[in-house]
């Protein structure tokens, strides 16, 4: 799990510069500035994610259930979150709406909360 976490901590970083830079220089002719915006948003949230989890990889061991669902939550939340707002981006770009991506990011949303909330309680539980 630890090796698991670091590639695709690595793997989301260098995707998160690849997307940026798309984002910045190709999309910017196609893309509103609102677009554009959600886009960014998706890039920012993914490398936010992507540091977090290189660093989980380093720092956990994975020998509870509890680290290995705070790994969970960053690498599944990171890619319904970010990825649906890509889709979603590029879809209406083209004038396309996606009935079935729309909800999945909340719900990407939502896993990386509960991650970053089990980080927090990983940390409280050893003080308490």
């Amino acid at each position: 799990m630890i090796l698991l976490t670091q590639v695709i901590g690595a793997l989301y970083g260098m995707l998160a510069v690849i997307f940026g830079a798309f984002g910045a220089h190709a999309l910017k002719k196609t893309f509103t500035e609102d677009q554009l915006k959600s886009f960014e948003t998706g890039v920012k949230y993914q490398m936010y994610h992507a540091i977090v989890l290189i660093v989980i990889g380093y720092n956990f061991n994975f020998s509870t259930a509890l680290e290995t669902y705070i790994a969970y939550c960053f690498i599944i939340g990171t890619l319904l979150f970010s990825f649906s707002i890509y889709w979603l981006c590029l879809n209406a770009s083209k004038n396309k709406k996606s009935k079935i991506v729309g909800p999945i990011t909340p719900i990407g949303g939502l896993l990386l909360v509960i991650g970053w909330g089990l980080l927090m309680y990983s940390f409280l539980k050893n003080i308490l």
